[in-house]
C-alpha cells in the first residue's frame, strides 16, 4: 500500500515548515519507504504500519498546533511491494518511448 498524506497545521500563522518538518521526520525515522515533496509525503508498507506512521505524524503537529488538517489519498494493492519507485519508472519508460 502506498499512502501519499499532506498535514497541514492550523492557527498558527503563514510559516508551517517547522510543523511539517516534525511530520516528515516522523515518516523518515519510521524506516518505511518515502517520499517528500513541495505538495504531498507518500509512504509505502503494510496498512497497519503505514496507518501508524500517519497517526503518528497528525500527532507530533498535534503538539504544537491548535487544529490540524490531513488529506490522505491511498493505492491500496496486496502483495505489490517498491511500488514508489517502480510506477515513476514505469512512468519515466512510457515518457521516453
Amino acid at each position: 500500500m502506498i499512502v501519499a498524506f499532506s498535514i497541514t497545521p492550523l492557527g498558527v500563522g503563514e510559516g508551517v515548515g517547522e510543523y511539517v518538518a516534525d511530520a516528515v521526520r516522523v515518516v523518515r525515522e519510521s524506516g518505511l519507504p518515502n517520499h517528500t515533496d513541495a505538495m504531498f509525503t507518500s509512504v509505502e508498507g503494510e496498512w497497519d504500519e503505514v496507518m501508524d506512521v500517519v497517526r503518528r505524524a497528525v500527532a507530533a503537529v498535534e503538539s504544537r498546533a491548535p487544529r490540524v488538517s490531513l488529506v490522505l489519498k491511498a493505492d491500496i494493492r496486496p502483495g505489490v511491494t517498491n511500488g514508489l519507485q517502480s510506477k515513476v519508472e514505469t512512468l519515466e519508460r512510457h515518457l521516453s518511448t
